[in-house]
């Protein structure tokens, strides 16, 4: 009887995870759409019992050892984490179950709130959901607080329970309570996201969202919805700049906020030096660096003075996604820059270390000479209690 060949196990994971690994690198290698579907299910239904047992380290483990080496079956398992952490299936006889998220950037010269959501503002946020983003049947809970990314659930496992937990509210059509002696503090920063949550419970085989029906379009529920729900949203953040995103499922709706937040930290970061010190974009010079530690990396764009070179501000620019390049986020700067109104660009060729203030903890900017500096703004008085030489701790940095 000839031996079954023994497939090598990958170095140092365990079993849960190598079967991970295996799956996704199936599903990444597939041939044929039925051969999509044969590994699809494998995958899914391994993933789904290791989030209803709150295996979180092997899921990790999986995602790490996937990344470093098998960047498409990285993708593949990530698309069927995110889909098992956000959609309970079957959560009834007749509804599926979707957590679906409607983000805000905000940008203010005092703190962004997270809060919780007034009943008037969520009875009008319900109806323009139900308007303008719910497919006719779809049943809802409206969670009843403004969360701020420090907020949300962290890791797969805590997102599929924070939907289960709001199933029961969602088949009622009533509001979802949150604990909020549960949530932790917000950072403060000058500019960041603010996510109002739902859980919707769509009819089996049914469409979600409007724009599945027939003759809907995506673009118009979104302009009906900025335009109708954005004014709403502003009520509960006083003295914000605000930009309303399209509510989507929850973690592609995450992932597009997280990009936009970029070029909208940027525009927030000249209208607070326009506001705060009455410096135009004209007279700013943007510094680009490259900056990488301990495999981390991020561009760094200081805004500093053209008449003396003091960089008075910063934005943190993240590469997001295994598939952006430095190349396009490079692109997106200048670009965005120049939309800004800021013409005088310089691009650092050397990579400098991710460093940090050693006293209050703030990202470090480049200034036109290479360095990385703290951003101060001119003729600011130190506050009495400050001993660090740097202006006041207030909302300063992207998220």
């Amino acid at each position: 009887m000839k031996k079954k060949t023994r497939i090598s196990r990958p170095s140092g994971l365990p079993r849960d995870a190598e079967r991970l690994c295996w799956l996704a690198k199936g599903l990444a290698q597939s041939g044929s759409r039925i051969e999509d579907r044969y590994w699809e299910r494998l995958l899914s239904e391994t993933v789904r019992a290791l989030l209803e047992a709150g295996d979180e380290a092997a899921i990790e483990r999986a995602l790490d050892h996937l990344y470093q080496s098998e960047l498409q079956a990285y993708e593949e398992l990530s698309d069927v984490l995110d889909s098992e952490a956000e959609t309970l299936a079957d959560f009834d006889k007749s509804h599926d179950l979707v957590l679906v998220a409607a983000p805000v950037l905000a940008w203010s010269r005092f703190q962004i709130p997270a809060r919780p959501i007034p009943q008037a503002v969520r009875e009008n946020l319900r109806v323009h959901l139900g308007a303008h983003i719910f497919a006719a049947g779809v049943k809802f809970a409206l969670f009843d607080y403004l969360f701020s990314p420090d907020q949300l659930p962290e890791g797969f496992v805590a997102t599929r329970r924070w939907l289960q937990a709001a199933g029961k509210d969602a088949l009622a059509g009533r509001d979802h309570a949150v604990d909020r002696d549960a949530l932790p503090e917000s950072a403060v920063f000058l500019s960041d996201i603010r996510y109002v949550l739902v859980a919707a419970a769509a009819p089996k085989e049914g469409p979600i969202f409007t724009w599945q029906e027939a003759e809907g379009d995506r673009e118009f529920a979104f302009d009906q919805w900025r335009k109708q729900a954005g004014p709403v949203l502003a009520q509960i953040m006083p003295g914000c700049g605000t930009e309303t995103e399209l509510p989507d499922a929850y973690f592609t709706a995450s992932r597009k906020a997280n990009r936009d937040a970029r070029p909208f930290a940027i525009h927030a970061a000249i209208a607070f030096l326009a506001a705060e010190a009455d410096i135009a974009a004209s007279h700013l010079r943007a510094v680009i660096a490259p900056c990488e530690s301990q495999g981390e990396f991020e561009y760094r764009i200081g805004l500093a003075l053209k008449h003396g070179g003091q960089v008075v501000h910063g934005v943190p620019w993240p590469l997001l996604g295994a598939d952006e390049t430095e190349a396009e986020a490079q692109r997106q700067i200048q670009e965005t820059l120049k939309a800004v109104g800021i013409q005088d660009v310089v691009t650092l060729r050397r990579t400098l270390p991710l460093e940090f203030c050693e006293d209050c903890g703030a990202p470090l900017f480049p200034n036109a000479e290479g360095e990385l500096v703290h951003a101060e703004l001119p003729a600011q008085e130190e506050d009495e209690g400050d001993t660090t030489g740097h202006t006041p701790s207030g909302p300063r940095y992207l998220h």
